[in-house]
């Protein structure tokens, strides 16, 4: 279970954004992450009249690593840990149920 998910609302902790807020847009894979107005570099696109491509810079947002972000708790308003709980489903069956808490307060992660 990924601790840091798609709709997450998070904060960068390194690198320069320092310090601003952004929801995951997008998970690329075990490491990096996309952050929506987070991360934007300038990009120059070459015109192509064929394919109807309008020539120019635009904005496109890079991928973070996972280790940069930590996720925002609203009840603290700082960044915070997560934590797995398992809880035991008793009868008959072993099965085990997961999920995501913070670490400070205890609270489930709400998506």
């Amino acid at each position: 279970m990924n601790k840091i998910c798609k709709g997450d609302e998070v904060i960068i902790i390194a690198g320069k954004d320092k310090g601003r807020r952004g929801t995951v847009r997008q998970r690329l894979d075990a490491d990096y992450l996309l952050v929506e107005g987070i991360s934007v570099a300038k990009k120059h696109i070459r015109p192509n009249p064929l394919k109807g491509i309008v020539g120019g810079i635009t904005d496109k947002e890079m991928p973070i690593h996972v280790s940069n972000v930590a996720i925002f708790n609203p009840a603290t308003g700082k960044a915070d840990r997560i934590r797995i709980k398992v809880d035991q489903v008793e009868g008959g069956r072993k099965k085990s149920q997961r999920a995501r808490v913070f670490k400070s307060n205890g609270e489930l992660v709400k998506v």
